[in-house]
């Protein structure tokens, strides 16, 4: 189901029928919270175990240096609240994933 989301949104920014800011910013959004989903586990566990005081030092090391190997873009700090219509990272209530100024628009109809 992920994968057929992404392909429209891949193929409605590639053909340029709606393509506009927005497209862009919420497919790049979009890979972004599928890698953070994907590798979540994993960095707790590296976290973990890289604070654990009862670990030996090269352990701890060697696990940093794994946390350190994960893509960038799968930490959650990384994901910001974009508006799914217009692409705008401000004023976007979290609830409806639009921003002000479209909501507003939406209310007025």
């Amino acid at each position: 189901m992920q994968g057929v989301f992404l392909a429209c949104l891949v193929d409605c920014f590639s053909t340029g029928v709606g393509a506009y800011v927005g497209d862009k910013r919420n497919i790049l959004d979009y890979k972004r919270r599928l890698l953070a989903a994907k590798y979540e586990l994993r960095r707790k566990l590296y976290k973990a175990l890289c604070k654990d005081p009862e670990l030996p030092s090269n352990t701890k090391e060697k696990h940093r240096y794994k946390l350190s190997k994960l893509p960038i873009n799968s930490v959650f700090n990384r994901l910001r609240n974009c508006c799914i219509f217009t692409g705008r990272p401000r004023a976007v209530y979290e609830k409806f994933r639009m921003s002000r100024i479209v909501f507003r628009e939406l209310a007025s109809w």
